[in-house]
Parts: C-alpha cells; structure tokens; sequence
C-alpha cells in the first residue's frame, strides 16, 4: 500500500522502501544494485556488457532517462530503502514506465525488478501499484501493460496481484539472455482520473 505520495513522483511504499524519480543522485547506488544483483537478473534481461555495471555508463543512462521523461515518453523511479532522510539511499530496484503514448491510446509499458535480498517482501506488487495510481492520476493513462517470460511465476504473481490480467503470447518478443523469447502479455485498464 502506498503511505503517501507527491507529484514528483516519490512515495513510502511501506516495507520499509520508498520510490524516487531517478535523477544524477543515484548513479553510484543504482550502479551498486546492478552490480550485487548481476546474477539475478541476468535469466531476465538482455545480455549486459561489462561497462553497464558503471558509474559512468550508469551516468549516461540516467541522462538518456531523464531527457526522455523530459519528453513525455518515459518515467523512470528507482526503489530504495528508506533512510528517512538520513543520508544516502540504497537502490535495491527499479520501475519504468515507457513507450507512454498519447492520443487515443493512452498507454505505456512497465518493467521493474526488485533486489534479490528483497523479493518475496511485497515490494514490487506496492510498486507495481504505486506506479498504476500515478499512472491514472499524475499522466491520465487508460492503460499499462508488462510482459514476462512464461517461466517468471514471481513477477506474473507480482502484476496479478497488482490487477493486471493476462492477454497473451507474443512470440520471441525481445531478447532476453541472449536470445528472442516468448513473452506473456499483461495489461492494466486504469481507472479514470
């Protein structure tokens, strides 16, 4: 549940995590958490060269990240544990809304992944629905949609929790650890702001 929320986009998510827009601050953190969790997340992103798991690269991303949420088409956060103010924040995730399209489609598409020490804590499905909310109210979106790999049972449970429903297969859909795989299809109908 989201204990509180601000139009910049930060949020308590309870847990004791918060969600923050990223920003410059948090290179050296976010490069941290890539770096601890290397081997978490590599079954379920694409393959990483070993520069991304640097401050500068890390540097240039947030840049890309910022201008694109700038633009309108992305809004990128990071989940951190929550220092209530006392310093710097741990990342121990991310969650990325992009592809917002305006118009009659109104829509976006959502990625996220949550620290190996921290799965299992309901971190991401509080995300998943911080995320929605903000969607809804903050960007007047109608609709959000993710996709998983089939094998994924943590994240499909993360988004079913969160409302979202399966819509179906999309055959090799990105490359995911080297090669195109097959991606279920989940999306979101958002309530009306």
């Amino acid at each position: 549940m989201t204990n509180s929320t601000d139009r910049t986009g930060s949020a308590g998510l309870g847990h004791g995590v918060g969600v923050r827009l990223l920003d410059s601050r948090h290179a050296v953190p976010l490069t941290e958490a890539y770096r601890r969790n290397r081997g978490h997340l590599a079954p379920w992103e694409p393959r990483r060269s070993d520069a991304f798991f640097t401050v500068p690269h890390q540097q240039d991303l947030i840049r890309a990240k910022r201008e694109m949420f700038s633009l309108g088409t992305e809004v990128p956060w990071v989940l951190v544990e929550d220092d209530e103010g006392h310093g710097e924040e741990r990342v121990i995730g991310t969650i990325t809304l992009t592809g917002i399209v305006r118009g009659p489609f109104l829509s976006a598409n959502l990625g996220y992944w949550v620290d190996r020490e921290h799965v299992g804590r309901g971190i991401g499905s509080a995300a998943v629905r911080f995320v929605a909310g903000y969607a809804a109210q903050e960007l007047g979106l109608h609709r959000i949609q993710a996709a998983t790999l089939p094998g994924n049972a943590a994240s499909r449970k993360v988004l079913a929790r969160a409302g979202f429903t399966e819509i179906g297969m999309a055959p090799e859909y990105l490359e995911i650890a080297g090669a195109w795989q097959d991606h279920l299809l989940h999306q979101v109908i958002l309530p009306p702001a």
